[in-house]
């Protein structure tokens, strides 16, 4: 089993989440985060005063999925997620050890 964590733009979470329905992914963790990488921020105007953004907002999308099922996951991530611009975001995959379903005891690919 493995977690795939993705950060990406929040405009782009409706397409994100329905391309992974098509594959057949439906369990997602999807929280509101903050965070900036080579984009810095940026400057905006708030009543005729400058100031600095340096924290933009991000959607952070998590999942555990079968090993069998992270290659296209990550794929069709990528490509609904892409706007060929800075800060589109990244994909990062993890091992994970063990899983349990509280209500059923559930272990393993099983709980997942």
């Amino acid at each position: 089993m493995k977690k795939v964590e993705a950060i990406i733009k929040p405009f782009k979470m409706d397409d994100v989440r329905e391309a992974l329905a098509e594959v057949g992914i439906a369990g997602m963790t999807v929280t509101e985060v903050k965070g900036f990488g080579r984009q810095k921020g940026h400057t905006e105007l708030y009543r005729g005063a400058e100031y600095q953004v340096d924290f933009l907002p991000k959607m952070k999308v998590e999942m555990i999925l079968a090993d069998d099922l992270v290659e296209q996951a990550v794929e069709v991530i990528q490509n609904s997620a892409r706007t060929g611009k800075i800060g589109d975001g990244k994909i990062f995959v993890y091992d994970v050890e063990s899983a349990y379903r509280i209500r059923t005891g559930e272990q393993g690919e099983d709980a997942i």
